[in-house]
């Protein structure tokens, strides 16, 4: 059947750039967007003021949160409001600058505004590459904006469940309100899930973490909860991961907590940054975390080579996300990651549905263009998928080459044969409407890298200013 009518789950940056796709190719009478958030912007989206969600530990650390709610009998109609927590709190602390390069994360026709504050001009200088979260919420709320679009965005509505039925997609929705949610559905030709992975936080299973949280309220956190240093001021806290944003964390809290920041990590640092960070003399690396004892008013930390620190204040986990799709029942998530997806983005078993930004970290903006228009050609009829046979041998040549988890979602190092199969499927729209997709330029893997390098140096510069100012050589 024809597709006319589309739904998009989302209005953060994989959404966005997907409904201008889908609106450019003219093909579809309807185009529907449901964001469960107040406006556009995803997890750039920052509240001043928000209640902070307790962490369900048992389900977090399981990969069980953020469940299927129950669905009234009869829609439309009103009911109490969910209670559930559905994850959709804020993950930006008011300073947050974005860690790569605007041009890297622009989408190929729209440059991200060249507005810098002061503090990433001290930090990297007059030609700083990077942009304060709150430059990049709003770029992304002008892509609905200058085209008109914000009339087909339902904000504050979450797609409670979507299944498909008679080849067509059946939507439960659910608009909340301060008194009554509003329940009802709609249905659709094909269904574009852009909702994001990096809503729901994964929390390590720790003996005893539980328990100090219960005795002490607040002291342990998620990185997505943190809202800046200025709590933590002459605290002892303990840091858990060894990626951006425990790295980040770890360097932010250096004058405000006590000395040293004790960071837990593996030795797994993320690919692009290495561990420079942790290399600050006010940060001491230590072993995973054998267990947590808050026993008779302790609050010590044990670790796995025998060592301990006592009086500890604030355990935060910089440990990830998990992937969730709670509207979708009859898509399983497997190894954290969604599984038969052609090139990440189109479903093998249904090619009404797909999925724009399914993938891992690395030059994310653009990627999400390009799954976008290839998706929404493929949609339109203009373009076509290789075989089904063709798709699962993709899939399986890759998880023996990534594995079959995290891992499979990397683009890195292989962004220009990703770009161009993606090119390849949208083709050219010629003299007709759709958008354009330019060819793939190694300039963009150059300044990403050359972001990342940047900020290294950053790090560089303040550890070796603080191994001076201490006469030390660092931990």
């Amino acid at each position: 059947m024809p597709v006319k009518s589309v739904a998009v789950v989302g209005a953060g940056p994989s959404g966005a750039i997907a409904v201008d796709a889908l609106m450019q190719e003219k093909s579809f009478d309807s185009v529907r967007v449901f964001e469960r958030q107040e406006k556009a912007g995803g997890c750039w989206i920052y509240r001043e003021s928000e209640a902070k969600q307790p962490l369900d530990f048992d389900k977090l650390s399981a990969r069980t949160a953020d469940g299927p709610i129950d669905i009234p009998t009869n829609l439309p109609c009103h009911a109490p409001p969910v209670q559930q927590h559905r994850y959709t709190d804020s993950h930006v602390y008011p300073t947050l600058e974005t860690n790569v390069d605007a041009s890297v994360m622009s989408y190929s026709q729209e440059p991200i505004p060249d507005v810098r504050t002061e503090k990433t001009i001290a930090l990297h200088g007059n030609d700083s590459p990077f942009r304060h979260h709150s430059v990049i919420r709003g770029y992304i709320e002008d892509l609905f904006n200058r085209n008109g679009y914000q009339g087909l965005v339902e904000y504050k509505t979450t797609v409670e469940r979507a299944v498909k039925e008679e080849e067509k997609w059946i939507l439960v929705l659910r608009r909340a309100g301060s008194e009554y949610d509003y329940w009802w559905t709609e249905t659709f030709d094909a269904l574009v899930v852009a909702s994001g992975h990096y809503a729901v936080p994964y929390v390590p299973d720790i003996p005893g973490l539980k328990e100090f949280e219960e005795r002490y309220p607040g002291s342990v956190e998620h990185t997505k909860q943190y809202r800046g240093p200025e709590k933590y001021r002459g605290k002892r806290v303990i840091t858990v991961g060894a990626s951006v944003s425990a790295a980040d964390t770890a360097v932010s809290l250096i004058d405000s907590a006590q000395s040293p920041i004790y960071a837990v990590v593996r030795g797994k640092y993320n690919v692009y940054f290495g561990d420079e960070a942790f290399k600050h003399p006010s940060i001491q690396r230590r072993a995973p975390i054998s267990r947590v004892s808050s026993d008779n008013g302790e609050r010590t930390v044990y670790f796995e080579d025998g060592s301990f620190v006592l009086d500890v204040d604030h355990i935060m986990f910089g440990t990830g996300f998990t992937w969730t799709l709670p509207f979708l029942p009859d898509i399983p998530i497997r190894n954290n990651r969604v599984p038969d997806l052609y090139l990440h983005v189109f479903h093998q078993r249904d090619p009404t549905l797909v999925f724009v930004g399914a993938v891992g970290a690395g030059l994310t903006f653009k990627v999400f263009e390009w799954q976008a228009v290839a998706a929404a050609r493929v949609l339109a009829g203009k373009a076509t998928l290789p075989t089904l046979e063709e798709q699962q041998k993709w899939e399986t040549e890759r998880i023996a080459q990534k594995g079959d988890g995290p891992g499979f979602t990397m683009l890195n190092p292989h962004f220009k044969e990703y770009f161009e199969t993606l090119r390849q499927i949208a083709g050219d729209p010629g003299d007709g409407p759709g958008r354009r997709l330019p060819a793939f330029d190694q300039a963009w893997v150059d300044d990403f890298n050359a972001g990342h390098e940047r900020r290294i140096r950053m790090w560089k510069r303040a550890n070796q200013t603080a191994m001076e100012k201490s006469g030390t050589n660092g931990f």
